[in-house]
């Protein structure tokens, strides 16, 4: 029988260090035992301690809980909780297995740590992951906090942790190289390139070993904790080091105005299907936090990834929810993209749901109020809901835009039309909801698929090194390899690669709505042709720092795009102003050659779009030519004092193809000649 002083309590959940020791809550509706393993190492094939939890004084409804007195921070534990193995009815308890903590805030890797063994029968106890106690309010943060950066300031950079600073070329010491540190040691780069939000692809604690045919999971879409950091991106050896360390360069990046926006993964973890490893989740409750297949057996995968989780059970709601609070206030992450972010309007049959209660959780709570919310709003079983995701304040990764903007620079009949709309915000897929200029992510490319350099380099995916035959990854990649397959000598080739790279770069950078691109596509950072290299931790992947003199130019170009973009009024997220409200209001109009005549036709590849800006006294002219030949546009008229100005033309030689505002050269002319696939920007003063 336990000890009445040590009963603990059932709130909060997951370990909560106090002055006198450590309670550890856990929820499992079904399990019969519980017991709780304290180790002094993380490779330790023997528990130092072991506490049963009595069912009847330790356990408190369905949660199991306890009170370790003399315990403190940095504490090694891990569960053992025994119950029915009947997977016919969905229950698959095993009591050997060493069970993460759901709620554990760090976990400890051992180096023997091998996901084989962990599938097999028996008890691994040394080789297997186990959770670390954290006291979360142990640190300095110096007066830090989450940013609050307007969107329509919002300039976003996809990036991966180890890939950035991974390469000998980075001028990180051994040491620190692919690790929080040694990112912090590369943001004086991040500052110089001018981008105001990181977004990390997964640093939740993820099982590298979660891959097919012997390769390392590399992007991190494999969670096995929603607490805890991932541990091998820190440099640092304690079992608190990760936590430690990744504080420490979310603050670096605040000190430096960059926001830090997570990729999260809510939707399935790295246990997979019914073959795959219990590691956590499936040996506490597994009813519970996976949907199940009509059998119970078989897992309901609508992921691509072997399971589903239970996202709107209210246990897992709470989790997700209590993940997101934590990340914002003990992390002070700034936002977040949710990663298949559709499969959480899934009930527990699979079928979507109108008002999905996981997601108005997220959206209402007043801890995440003014986090950024980004939904990739489809999931791998074909549900696609860009423009129609539910929620008020959700911006939405625009695939759509992607696809269209890549149509139109290689020339795809019908694409004229959706191009135009892409550059206005996409009210066609936005505009019915009334909501924010913002709505719409744009980009052209991220980590899942071709880089930019790729999308002009190749017509086919190169994923032979996957080991699949080249099976995976998409097929269409609506991309133009300029004419040769692969690396070229030729200087034409080359310099139409690096046309169609400035001006997917300008179209993703002007558009309405808040711009992302991809780490190293500002050098033309290259995967040879590899769409999915999802498995490759090498310098396939990784930044080439050397890269960022090759290609100084579209450096260059990138830089002064940005530095642009960061004047954009504001006053309509201010006033909460709608998309549709600021079209209405704006004095636009399209052009085609001729003035006032727009060809909206199939066949057409030009266009001109006439805005002005009155905030900014400016009005500017963007031309686009997608032809094979240079076309002469006409010119409004314009006093001498209000001439035109060339700001962008990116058929231009550098440093011509981009100036500094101020410093643009005057058009004197009735018109403009712009070269074959090519972009043109203009601007006069209104006053």
């Amino acid at each position: 029988m336990s000890n009445s002083l040590n009963v603990g309590q059932s709130t909060p959940i997951g370990p909560t260090v106090t002055e006198s020791g450590v309670n550890f809550s856990l929820f499992s509706r079904t399990a019969t035992g519980v017991e709780l393993h304290l180790f002094d190492r993380d490779n330790s094939a023997k528990p130092s301690r072991v506490i049963p939890l009595d069912p009847v004084v330790n356990r408190t409804y369905h949660y199991w809980h306890t009170f370790v007195p003399g315990l403190q921070a940095g504490q090694i534990y891990g569960y053992r909780v025994q119950g029915p193995n009947d997977p016919s009815k969905g229950l698959r308890f095993d009591p050997t297995k060493l069970l993460l903590d759901p709620y554990g805030r760090g976990i400890v890797v051992p180096q023997s740590y091998s996901r084989e063994t962990i599938v097999a029968k028996g008890d691994y106890t040394s080789d297997a992951m186990k959770s670390v106690v954290v006291d979360p309010g142990a640190y300095d943060w110096e007066g830090d906090a989450p940013l609050r950066r307007p969107s329509s300031r919002t300039i976003i950079y996809e990036m991966h942790v180890r890939g950035f600073t991974r390469h000998p070329s980075s001028g990180v010491g051994e040491k620190t190289r692919g690790t929080y540190a040694g990112l912090i040691e590369r943001i004086p780069y991040l500052q110089q390139l001018g981008i105001t939000a990181v977004e990390l692809l997964p640093v939740f604690a993820f099982d590298a070993q979660a891959c097919p045919l012997g390769l390392v999971n590399y992007w991190g879409y494999q969670p096995v904790s929603f607490f805890s950091p991932h541990p091998a991106y820190s440099s640092r050896q304690d079992a608190l080091g990760p936590v430690t360390e990744f504080r420490d360069m979310v603050k670096a990046l605040h000190r430096a105005d960059i926001e830090v926006i997570l990729d999260v993964v809510f939707n399935h973890t790295a246990e997979c299907d019914q073959s795959g490893p219990t590691i956590s989740f499936r040996g506490i409750d597994n009813p519970t936090y996976y949907l199940l297949g009509e059998d119970r057996f078989h897992y309901s995968d609508y992921t691509g990834c072997g399971n589903t989780l239970n996202a709107n059970n209210p246990i897992v709601r709470r989790m997700i929810v209590d993940s997101l609070r934590y990340w914002v206030q003990e992390m002070h992450i700034d936002g977040f993209r949710f990663d298949l972010a559709s499969i959480l309007a899934r009930d527990s049959t699979g079928n979507v749901l109108p008002n999905p209660p996981v997601l108005w959780d997220i959206e209402s709570d007043p801890a995440l109020a003014g986090t950024k919310l980004i939904a990739e709003a489809w999931d791998a079983a074909g549900l696609y809901q860009v423009g129609s995701f539910v929620g008020d304040t959700w911006k939405e990764w625009n695939g759509r835009f992607r696809d269209d903007v890549r149509d139109f620079f290689r020339g795809e009949p019908g694409s004229l039309r959706r191009v135009a709309d892409r550059l206005v915000g996409s009210p066609e897929l936005f505009g019915h909801e009334a909501r924010d200029v913002e709505q719409s992510v744009n980009f052209v490319n991220c980590h899942d698929g071709f880089t930019l350099n790729d999308l002009v380099s190749y017509n086919q995916k190169h994923n032979e090194q996957n080991g699949e035959d080249n099976r995976d990854g998409s097929n269409d990649n609506k991309s133009w390899n300029c004419g040769v397959e692969g690396p070229s000598d030729d200087p034409a080739v080359e310099e139409l690669r690096n046309r169609q790279v400035k001006n997917f770069l300008t179209v993703t950078m002007l558009s309405l709505g808040v711009p992302m691109f991809l780490m190293g596509d500002e050098v033309r950072r290259t995967q040879n042709g590899n769409n999915n290299a999802y498995c490759h931790d090498d310098a396939s992947t990784w930044f080439d720092w050397n890269l960022v003199k090759a290609h100084v130019d579209v450096l260059r170009f990138v830089q002064l795009l940005i530095s642009r973009r960061l004047l954009r009024d504001v006053k309509h997220e201010q006033r909460r102003t709608s998309l549709t409200q600021l079209i209405q209001d704006a004095r636009k109009t399209w052009h085609g050659v001729k003035l006032g005549q727009p060809d909206w036709g199939d066949r057409s590849q030009s266009i001109v779009f006439n805005a002005e800006l009155q905030i900014e006294h400016i009005e500017f002219m963007l031309i686009l030519n997608g032809y094979t030949e240079s076309l002469e546009f006409e010119l409004p008229m314009k006093d001498a004092d209000k001439s035109w100005r060339r700001w962008i033309d990116t058929a231009q030689p550098s440093p011509q193809d981009i100036t500094e505002w101020q410093l643009a050269p005057y058009v004197r002319d009735r018109s403009y000649r712009a070269a074959p696939r090519s972009i043109v920007v203009l601007y006069s003063s209104l006053s």
